[in-house]
């Protein structure tokens, strides 16, 4: 039975976490559900979204429920505070619990280590009380959620992320990273809101950093795809110090004369040598793409190729180069690592290697 204190509306978030909560107890036979009430003003304060009732081996239990509608840490973080002050408050004894639609595994965690049950619209769902330990973990992630964190690693947001990443410690206000990123002040602040929603970082004397870099790292990594581009596949005879000469040529040449840079394995090779390929991998604007076809001598090839061009839509990347060597021009760090980490076995090995070098970030 769902009881409504008088002049009290019910939320959409609170209903649908009301049966959530229903359906969860209907699966588990040692349950009785019991009173449902929303808003109930019985402390100090302002009150939790659901008190709830339900026995279980002839013992009667409540849960004291603080939804919040955004599931990452930040956000859990308060609810856990809020509802466990309240439940200190109560004159009885209450199992505190928060719920929203989907709750990061971060968020699970931090429910757990501070005693806290937790329930999501997922299907996950965590309670202990004497008797009873009801947890429920859901593989994936809800369209939604996966579409949110997606959105962080597009070409505009990954320009901020790369930027941050160079010096994960240096605390940025929102129009510094927006000029350095060549990015508009709303989307930095909705990258900003982002990495702080989820613990990813801080705000720090006015500005905000990376705290967890590594964390950042993999999850762009998880959703990577190459970027991009048509790729043109190219034979060249040059080789060893003639094809390294014809390359810093190339390299030399900046906008508008086109830009180009090594990119995977080619990159790789300078910044963290792991394993040699047969062929050389470039990111290039379109100028640049006919930059290297031209000082390389490569002619197209349908099988054999030994040069690879992906010519970039987003010329972001281009803006994002290091020189690990004089005249010599590769993807950031960041770049590298991820182009590597979809290129197969090999790339993967390659992938880690050059993390445990230079991407370490003090672990």
């Amino acid at each position: 039975m769902m009881k409504i204190i008088p002049g009290v509306k019910i939320r959409k978030g609170e209903q649908q976490a009301a049966e959530a909560l229903r359906r969860l107890f209907e699966r588990t036979p040692a349950i009785e559900m019991g009173e449902i009430e929303f808003e109930p003003r019985l402390g100090p304060g302002h009150p939790v979204d659901i008190l709830a009732s339900f026995s279980a081996f002839g013992r009667r239990h409540k849960i004291a429920c603080e939804i919040r509608r955004n599931g990452q840490p930040s956000h859990v973080r308060n609810a856990i505070l809020h509802v466990r002050d309240y439940v200190a408050h109560l004159d009885f004894n209450a199992v505190p619990m928060v719920s929203a639609p989907f709750l990061s595994e971060r968020s699970r965690a931090l429910c757990v280590e501070s005693g806290v049950g937790y329930l999501d619209l997922h299907g996950n769902a965590f309670l202990q009380v004497p008797g009873i330990l009801i947890d429920v973990s859901v593989p994936g992630e809800p369209p939604a959620e996966r579409r949110d964190l997606k959105s962080l690693f597009r070409p505009k947001a990954a320009r901020i992320l790369r930027v941050m990443l160079r010096d994960p410690e240096r605390a940025w206000r929102v129009t510094e990273l927006a000029g350095a990123a060549g990015a508009s002040l709303g989307h930095v602040s909705n990258v900003r809101r982002a990495l702080l929603n989820r613990e990813w970082a801080e705000e720090l004397g006015g500005g905000v950093a990376l705290s967890n870099p590594d964390a950042v790292l993999d999850a762009w990594r998880a959703a990577y795809r190459p970027p991009e581009g048509d790729v043109e596949r190219l034979y060249t005879s040059l080789h060893g110090a003639a094809f390294e000469d014809a390359a810093r040529s190339i390299f030399s040449l900046r906008p508008p004369h086109g830009s180009a840079a090594f990119a995977s394995f080619s990159a790789a090779r300078w910044i963290a040598p792991y394993g040699r390929t047969g062929t050389e991998y470039f990111h290039a604007d379109r100028e640049g793409a006919a930059r290297i076809a031209d000082t390389l001598r490569a002619s197209d090839v349908d099988k054999g190729e030994n040069v690879a061009i992906r010519i970039l839509k987003d010329h972001g990347i281009l803006a994002d180069t290091i020189s690990p060597a004089p005249g010599v021009i590769c993807t950031s760090l960041v770049q590298t690592y991820l182009d590597l980490s979809v290129a197969g076995e090999r790339g993967v090995e390659s992938a880690d290697h050059l993390r445990r070098k230079v991407l370490s970030w003090g672990r």
